[in-house]
């Protein structure tokens, strides 16, 4: 299980970005992060893979406080995909994602990490783009190769920003079920931000909402979205049906 303890984090300029933040996600389960725009969702989730580092609180992992391993202990127990990745080198779609195989290996690649790398180019359907250059690929199919090499690491915890922000809506659910398909199969613990509220009632067993850089909710997602904490939420009136034991959520003028 990972355990975030009261988190508090603020940048240069002295304003806290994250306020006293706790919460829990087991293994297997999926937390969906949700919030308005600046609420420190991004932040978050970099103070939690080591990007950042927080001013007070601790992040463990099985007993470990992970902000005490070394980067390649941490890479083998967390993987992340950013929400956009402007900073990359030109190379091939097989080479990005075998970078995921680094924490693992020494001078070479074994043909485990070779197996695991052409495995996950199959389960997020890359072979086409293969050999493609990242630079040529359109955002939504370079974001594909991010995730692909986020989970050629098989960490314990994955850590996606946004990962549906540049796909179709044929892709977003293709990437969000190979995701929820890995939290049970492998028993990740899956930590993903996202914006579409109907997304997140289908993919996530539970939901944190930051609210002014603290949470303002957080439990399981059916308990969670309710008109009421969206409305406080987002200023935005909605009608929540459910259907096939899903939560819907229509917005009202």
């Amino acid at each position: 299980m990972l355990e975030i303890n009261n988190i508090y984090f603020s940048y240069k300029t002295g304003k806290s970005i994250l306020n006293d933040i706790s919460f829990n996600v087991q293994s297997g389960e999926i937390l969906g992060i949700v919030g308005s725009n600046g609420t420190g969702k991004t932040t978050l989730l970099k103070n939690l893979c080591k990007l950042l580092a927080p001013q007070m609180g601790r992040i463990i992992f099985d007993g470990q406080d992970i902000t005490r391993l070394s980067i390649a202990n941490t890479a083998q127990i967390i993987a992340y995909a950013p929400q956009r990745a402007n900073d990359y080198f030109s190379m091939n779609v097989i080479d990005c994602v075998m970078m995921g195989r680094l924490p693992y290996s020494q001078r070479s690649y074994s043909q485990k990490d070779k197996d695991i790398v052409f495995s996950m180019i199959e389960k997020t359907n890359l072979q086409e783009l293969a050999f493609r250059d990242i630079k040529e690929l359109s955002g939504g199919e370079r974001q594909l190769v991010f995730i692909a090499r986020a989970l050629a690491q098989q960490p314990k915890i994955i850590i996606l920003d946004e990962p549906t922000s540049s796909l179709d809506i044929k892709n977003q659910l293709f990437i969000l079920h190979i995701i929820s398909n890995l939290a049970k199969e492998e028993n990740y613990s899956i930590i993903i931000t996202l914006h579409d509220l109907n997304l997140a009632s289908l993919f996530c067993d539970k939901i944190l909402m930051l609210k002014n850089n603290r949470i303002f909710a957080y439990g399981d997602t059916c308990d969670i979205l309710t008109e009421e904490n969206i409305y406080i939420m987002y200023g935005v009136k909605t009608k929540i049906t459910e259907i096939d034991g899903y939560k819907h959520i229509c917005l009202l003028k």
